[in-house]
């Protein structure tokens, strides 16, 4: 009895000692930027517009994502592609393994002196700054393309969990798509596939309900599904918060100063109302319409 009463003080003993177990819960953050080559240069001041905002995206990711001399180990990415393209031109930081190579390539120091984020960031931007100089698409089904890219791409990073078996570290990714367009979607190709099409007919035919019927944009659509886009529902655009980014507003009088259409039935009004409704009933993360 004396034996068993040792055995029993000596096991609880040990699990009372036994290191309990962390869990540790990390984010960083994978922005992407799309941009939609087919009406960038319709307007001689798009290239330059973006190009200046995507540096603002650039410093984002450098100051407060990745933060050179303040932060230790980051796994924060940025990509860069024209719709059309498969390939995107990337500053990812996860591809680094070695925390010591991957300080230095942060800071720029050691064997990254001359090699390190700081250049990277510089080439990354330079690279952009020629494509919109030479690149020029004609007419893009972009919704499906984007859609495409976000489900078969890999660009949309995903959670995990790393563990040494008594520790586990949570790996959260925040997913960033940044698309440059004018909010329009329409492209050349004609098809009998028209779920993604959204152009100055269906503009009108917004404007018309809202006019006859005497009621906002936002319940002309909730009325009449006819007037939306068809959402596209699919677990991976949990993950993904979409950033419309727009400059270009085709109802608007340069020469005159003045808008053809009043307030609340203006063309970007209507297509901003529209994007989102399709964005959150396909379940994405969240959405943001902003003019710069």
């Amino acid at each position: 009895m004396k034996k068993l009463f040792i055995l029993l003080s000596t096991i609880a003993l040990l699990q009372s000692c036994k290191t309990k177990s962390k869990k540790n819960h990390i984010t960083y953050q994978n922005i992407i930027i799309l941009s939609d080559m087919s009406d960038r240069k319709s307007n001689k001041n798009f290239p330059q517009k973006d190009i200046h905002e995507i540096h603002k995206i650039v410093q984002y990711f450098k100051t407060e994502c990745v933060k050179p001399g303040e932060k230790i180990g980051d796994k924060s990415s940025i990509c860069f592609s024209g719709f059309s393209e498969k390939n995107e031109i990337s500053v990812d930081l996860e591809n680094i393994k070695s925390i010591g190579d991957k300080q230095c390539f942060i800071n720029s120091t050691g064997k990254y002196q001359q090699n390190g984020l700081k250049r990277k960031l510089i080439e990354f931007e330079d690279t952009i700054a020629r494509k919109y100089h030479n690149e020029e698409d004609f007419g893009l089904d972009l919704l499906s393309i984007l859609l495409e890219k976000i489900a078969n791409g890999n660009i949309i990073k995903k959670d995990k969990v790393i563990t040494d078996g008594v520790d586990s570290t949570f790996i959260h990714y925040e997913n960033h798509i940044y698309i440059f367009t004018d909010g329009y979607l329409e492209y050349a190709l004609k098809t009998k596939n028209d779920q993604f099409r959204f152009g100055l007919s269906q503009i009108n035919n917004v404007r018309a309900d809202c006019q006859n019927n005497k009621i906002g944009i936002e319940k002309a659509l909730e009325q009449n599904t006819k007037l939306s886009l068809r959402p596209v529902k699919k677990d991976i655009h949990k993950l993904v918060n979409l950033h419309i980014l727009e400059t270009h507003e085709r109802d608007f009088d340069t020469q005159r100063q003045t808008y053809i259409n009043p307030i609340g039935l203006r063309d970007n009004e209507i297509l901003e109302a529209v994007w989102k409704k399709w964005a959150t009933e396909s379940a994405f993360k969240s959405i943001e319409w902003k003019k710069y």
